[in-house]
């Protein structure tokens, strides 16, 4: 068949992730699509890849999709009569530490709300399915018995045949020379056979997606990463069982192992020493390449498989396949909008056979209605907006391999090519004793461990570790004396203009501060959802300063100029990294402050939730009466050349008063004392009201980017609200993704939380039905499998009046 000269998309790569974006747009009514593939069908990396899927996750998203996949590749032979082989043998994820009983046990409430079928299993029950695997120092493992593997390339050729069947096209050994911009907004497409003219393009190029990005003058930051999996020679024990042995994964081996036929199948990803291919992109004529195995880097591992699985040790390897799966900084694909309009991604999966059914079905509803189903905020293709060109993505790409295997303990940092991006006062935090996490690129203190006496070294568990009690006497300063915090990575950007008001109303939904004042503000969906959250300062009657989250600059920036109305002078300029922030913060706040400043602070001259450009040790700066932790304070946002010379003038004018630095451990306790939300807490799955912030939306102000579709979901009942609740849980801060319980029953599950160390106790936010979210309600909330009491609260646990705010 002639490949067609106009498609409304065309989809650039033939693997499995854009067979599924094919699939999913067809039934999604989109068939005037193509998919344009280089070579034959899934010979970049799809081919090659073991073919496995497992419910075993923390994450309600991915429990959703690998739920997906598993109940779409066995009922593909029946929609297209392609044989996908797929096998549900179950599977295993073993534990031998206590830490990683807690991650695995953690998992349950996820598995539990998402209808999994999930559980915590000893040892004896292990034996009983795998009875060749050793479990004698195994303390348990999480059973998911609806696992299974599939023939990447017979689940692959079931998608395309079923996007064919129902319309859609596909076009193989035909390269995409150019991705061409033209004057309607429209697309050329050039190939070897032809120019394809679209509105939308896809970006599932794998191995590719860089040198397709590059196309449009974006980049996709990641590694080309060699993984090898190994099959033995025919195993007589395993030719003797009567059932499929469970997938057996295993953090000691770092890897896995599961029957092939009658051999086994060793995978190991390396912690030590990783490799990847083609830094500067691979070369357009490779086809099904494979490299040879290094036996050098994974041979303790191998060895270690054979410690697990006996019967392996005296069989030949019959064949090694090492071969290259992409691998983003930080382990997650990119999906969705790209910056460049009508330009998606779909790429950087790094198990793109378990997860490509969901990322396909999710970007096809986004493209096609405009919102997803699933929260995809962490696949954002926008959030590496801070990357440098050059070897970056390839080297902590590669780092993230390592990652792979290791159990993912909240705050575990990944140390390569750091700092990126360091504040003038990195070094002397540094000098104070902080260790740093980061965020956007940016170098931000989470604790000062050498304050409480030891080591500079960081410290992370599910439980309460060495920082806890040192990041309570942090707390403690903020709200008894004063603390400095370095706030600096935040999204930040003027907007200027003789129609900058105009302009920002018809975007935000919340009424517009007056000049010298501070807002609140969220811009919303086209289909009424939460797609942000922003600070307002009005500096001039045409001068907005806006302030967002770091991980969002991109994504921020592409909204307003993809919604700003036609004809308005506006001018959105990003100054992120032109200020640093020093927020100044608790009863004594004032007092310091004004040793480094003539300006008047006093209650009357300088009130909460106002905005002055004063001078602080010199420096001119932009002086905001406002803060995250719930005290007296102020956020001055300091020219960053300046920055330096300001934290060190309020130290040396702070010393008789207390004053101590203040890292992000104790930021997040202070917040949820105060019922502060973060944008975990706002997806973009949930419109403002299930959100808890519908207060903030003003529905009679006038037009607004997704006002009309946000009174249409007003006269619906809503599925889902934002619940606050108090944990009495002494054993660990709730984190996210915690199951939340009600009479035994599962009702929705945790979005972030802490511990209030002024208070003493627990809090959470928590996504559940509107029935379970009312005040009062008794709840529950699972952590490491157990059930702790919970109960809603109906204003900040902390100073609800914001008496302390106004002091």
């Amino acid at each position: 068949m002639a490949m067609p000269d106009h498609a409304r998309v065309v989809v650039i790569g033939g693997g499995i992730v854009g067979a599924s974006v094919l699939y999913h747009l067809a039934h999604e009514g989109w068939t005037d699509a193509l998919l344009v593939e280089k070579a034959e069908f899934t010979s970049g990396s799809t081919w090659h890849a073991a073919g496995q899927i497992t419910h075993s996750v923390s994450s309600y998203t991915l429990a959703d999709m690998r739920r997906y996949a598993t109940e779409l590749y066995p009922a593909l032979e029946d929609e297209t009569g392609v044989v996908t082989s797929w096998h549900e043998p179950g599977s295993f994820r073993v534990a031998y530490e206590p830490v990683e009983v807690d991650w695995l046990k953690g998992q349950l409430g996820v598995g539990a709300y998402a209808g999994l079928e999930m559980d915590w299993v000893g040892p004896e029950v292990i034996a009983e399915h795998h009875p060749l695997y050793d479990v004698s120092r195994i303390v348990g493992a999480i059973w998911t018995p609806r696992d299974g593997h599939v023939d990447p390339s017979g689940a692959t050729n079931a998608l395309l045949t079923g996007a064919r069947t129902l319309g859609a096209s596909t076009s193989r050994r035909n390269r995409v020379l150019e991705v061409n911009r033209r004057p309607d907004g429209d697309w050329d497409v050039v190939t070897e056979k032809g120019t394809v003219t679209c509105e939308h393009v896809v970006n599932a190029a794998g191995c590719y997606a860089d040198l397709v990005a590059r196309m449009v003058g974006l980049r996709v930051p990641m590694a080309n990463a060699l993984h090898a999996y190994l099959v033995t020679e025919p195993v007589p024990e395993i030719a003797e069982l009567g059932t499929e042995l469970p997938v057996m994964r295993d953090d000691y081996l770092s890897g896995y192992i599961r029957q092939e036929q009658q051999s086994g199948l060793i995978g190991i990803y390396e912690q030590v020493g990783a490799e990847s291919a083609w830094h500067d992109g691979p070369s357009w004529d490779l086809e099904n390449p494979l490299f040879p195995v290094d036996y050098d880097i994974i041979g303790d591992r191998l060895m270690r498989a054979f410690e697990c699985m006996p019967c392996l040790e005296p069989r030949g390897i019959k064949q090694v396949i090492r071969g290259a799966i992409t691998h983003t900084p930080d382990g997650e694909a990119m999906l969705g909008p790209s910056g460049v309009p009508n330009f998606w991604m779909a790429c950087g999966a790094q198990v793109g056979v378990a997860d490509g059914p969901g990322l396909g079905r999710e970007l096809a509803r986004w493209m096609v209605h405009g919102e997803t189903q699933l929260s995809v905020r962490g696949y954002d293709a926008r959030r590496f907006g801070f990357v440098p060109d050059g070897d970056y993505g390839h080297r902590k790409g590669t780092e993230d391999y390592m990652y792979r295997h290791q159990t993912p303990v909240p705050g575990l940092e990944h140390p390569l090519l750091r700092p990126l991006k360091a504040t003038p006062c990195f070094d002397r935090q540094t000098e104070h004793g902080a260790v740093f996490t980061q965020v956007y690129g940016w170098e931000r203190p989470k604790w000062y461990p050498t304050v409480a006496g030891l080591e500079q070294v960081d410290d992370v568990g599910f439980r309460h570790v060495s920082w806890f009690e040192p990041v309570r006497a942090e707390a403690r300063a903020v709200r008894e004396a004063v603390g400095i915090i370095d706030m600096t990575a935040f999204a930040k950007f003027d907007l200027t203009g003789p129609d900058a008001a105009e302009a920002l109303d018809r975007l935000t939904c919340n009424t517009l501060p007056r000049v010298g004042r501070i807002g609140l503000d969220y811009y919303l969906t086209p289909t009424g959802r939460v797609e942000g959250e922003m600070t307002v300062t009005r500096l001039a009657d045409d001068h907005f300063y806006l302030v967002s989250a770091a991980v969002g600059e991109l994504k921020d920036r592409e909204f307003f100029e993809t919604h700003l109305p036609d004809g308005l002078d506006a001018t959105l300029t990003t100054v992120s990294q032109d200020y640093g922030v020093l927020a100044v913060a608790g009863p004594r706040s004032r007092d310091l402050l004004a040793r480094c400043t003539d300006a008047d602070l006093s209650n009357e001259a300088f009130r909460w939730l106002t905005a002055q450009e004063i001078e602080v040790c010199g420096v001119s700066l932009r002086a905001l009466r406002v803060g995250f932790v719930g005290e007296l304070g102020w956020e001055l946002h300091v020219p960053i050349d300046g920055m330096l010379a300001v934290y060190d003038g309020l130290w040396a004018a702070g010393a008789d008063l207390g004053v101590v630095d203040v890292g992000h451990h104790a930021v997040n306790s202070l917040r949820v004392e105060k019922g502060y939300r973060i944008s975990r807490d706002m997806t973009h799955d949930v419109d403002p009201v299930e959100a808890g912030v519908g207060m903030f939306v003003k529905r009679d102000k006038g037009d607004f980017v997704g006002r009309e579709a946000l009174l249409e979901r007003d006269a619906r009942p809503r599925k889902w609200a934002s619940a606050y609740l108090q944990v009495d849980c002494d054993v660990a801060e709730c984190t996210g993704g915690e199951g939340v319980f009600r009479d035994g029953r599962p009702v929705g599950l945790t979005s972030s939380g802490g511990h209030g160390y002024t208070t003493d106790a627990v809090y959470a936010f928590a996504f559940v039905s509107p029935d379970d979210a009312e005040p009062g309600t008794e709840l529950e909330v699972m952590v490491f499998g157990d059930l702790y009491p919970a109960r809603v609260l109906g204003e900040a646990a902390y100073d609800p009046a914001n008496e302390r705010l106004r002091s």
